[in-house]
């Protein structure tokens, strides 16, 4: 027996967060009867309906994709651009996005149905890091780069970096390479970072999330997560919980 929303979450429905919400608002029905009490714990002989839709327990899968830019972090969009799901038309579990790369960034990008482990990489206190090579307008100092470890209030909003380094430089376009490593994923947060210093970000790409690389990758390439990669991603997170 396990907890209904944590079912939910494997299931790919939403995070438990989102499952537990749905509970409350009684969009869940066990065996018939809608179930409002988060405590209620189902076994794999239980029918559960999802907003009137049988949940269907899928078994776990796991994808990478390296995202192009101009392409939504989403499963569906209804202005009819391309989302990130349809770079895996053959995958036929219910699969999403863990977190989201802004429209114009590029980069690694995981997606799963295990709304478990989606949970877990996202919380910003287990500590996964980020790789993003930005490419700004204009050179930043070193102590400029060094106020973004301490952090900015941003719109009101606490913003830091774990690592920042100028990679590269061209004095005569005006342009630098900079390596920033964040924990967090707020939206849009390394534009506005750079934003706020007065260095607009021209090309921003996700090298890396946690272990796992583009190695050997195009932009529009996907792959599924070997067991050892998912495993990795999962001991990080729980290894920094604090």
């Amino acid at each position: 027996m396990e907890r209904l929303q944590k079912v939910m979450a494997h299931a790919g429905v939403a995070s438990r967060r989102k499952a537990e919400e749905m509970i409350k608002q009684g969009k869940v029905k066990v065996n018939g009867d809608v179930v409002k009490e988060l405590g209620t714990k189902v076994g794999p002989n239980d029918d559960v309906e999802v907003e009137g839709v049988p949940l269907v327990k899928e078994v776990p899968v796991y994808y990478l994709l390296y995202k192009p830019r101009g392409v939504i972090s989403s499963v569906k969009d209804d202005k009819g651009r391309k989302v990130v799901t349809d770079y895996l038309p053959e995958v036929e579990e219910r699969i999403f996005p863990v977190g989201r790369l802004d429209y114009d960034t590029s980069g690694v990008l995981l997606l799963t149905n295990d709304g478990e482990f989606a949970n877990l990489l996202m919380h910003p206190s287990h500590e996964i890091d980020k790789v993003y090579i930005a490419k700004t307008k204009g050179i930043p100092t070193a102590e400029e780069l060094k106020s973004l470890k301490k952090g900015l209030t941003i719109d009101g909003e606490y913003m830091k970096a774990v690592h920042s380094k100028v990679m590269s430089t061209d004095s005569k376009k005006n342009t630098a390479i900079v390596k920033l490593i964040l924990h967090e994923g707020k939206n849009r947060q390394v534009r506005k970072m750079f934003d706020a210093l007065g260095y607009p970000v021209d090309k921003l790409k996700r090298e890396r999330f946690g272990s796992i690389t583009l190695q050997g990758m195009n932009a529009g390439d996907c792959r599924p997560l070997k067991p050892h990669e998912v495993k990795q991603l999962r001991q990080a997170a729980e290894e920094n919980v604090k």
